[in-house]
């Protein structure tokens, strides 16, 4: 080897990419090369962070997008392509975008406030999922939550509600909140409560069940 030649270096992330993606979707192997790579991901300190109300849920949406996207173009136009940007950069690239989309619709709400002889807009145009249509077959993530929201097997999501609105339970928001989602707004009109109000219970209070649950089944 001469002196101007480098020694060739493996990126752990692209090698786990490559062997997660060689097994097919919905398979233990593929659950479990997604698994190892979260973990990877968070461990590396590359993932953008930021202290938004918002951020856990949008982190939520981001990783789902990647579990649908890095190995085929299930809800986006393109898969991954490593010939294009490390899959941290892809991932942020994303996630930032999610939350200035949420930046942009929290700014709204606060001007539809203020004119309060405007509707509500019930068009959630910049939401994750309404940018692409939706796959004919329901993504095994997306389909195993649903029947755990469903089902809620130990009542746990039946049982946390919002304090003197037993019918606004995680269950119901949980629910309402997966793909293709419910905006807020349209949400806040339905119960007659504040954006607020509904989600900060659902980032307190429903998120660590919807994470509990991710977790216990390997999707996080």
């Amino acid at each position: 080897m001469t002196n101007d030649q480098q020694p060739m270096t493996t990126d752990p992330l692209q090698s786990l990419i490559e062997e997660t993606c060689r097994h097919p979707p919905q398979t233990v192997e593929r659950q479990r090369g997604l698994t190892q790579l979260y973990r990877l991901i968070v461990k590396s300190g590359k993932l953008w962070r930021e202290y938004t109300p918002y951020y856990e849920e949008v982190w939520q949406q981001t990783w789902l997008y990647f579990c649908l996207n890095l190995c085929e173009a299930t809800t986006a136009k393109d898969k991954y392509d490593p010939d294009r940007s490390l899959v941290t950069t892809w991932l942020n690239f994303y996630l930032k975008q999610r939350l200035k989309d949420r930046a942009i619709k929290a700014q709204s709400l606060t001007n539809q406030m203020v004119s309060a002889s405007q509707s509500v807009d019930d068009d959630d145009t910049l939401t994750f999922l309404d940018r692409f249509e939706a796959p004919r077959d329901i993504p095994p993530i997306l389909q195993g939550t649903r029947e755990w929201v469903e089902t809620d097997p130990d009542g746990e999501l039946q049982r946390i509600h919002i304090r003197g609105r037993k019918d606004v339970t995680c269950q119901v928001l949980i629910r309402r909140r997966l793909p293709p989602e419910t905006s807020w707004e349209e949400l806040s009109v339905e119960f007659k409560l504040p954006v607020s109000t509904l989600s900060t219970f659902y980032q307190r209070k429903c998120m660590p069940q919807l994470r509990k649950f991710g977790e216990s089944e390997g999707y996080l």
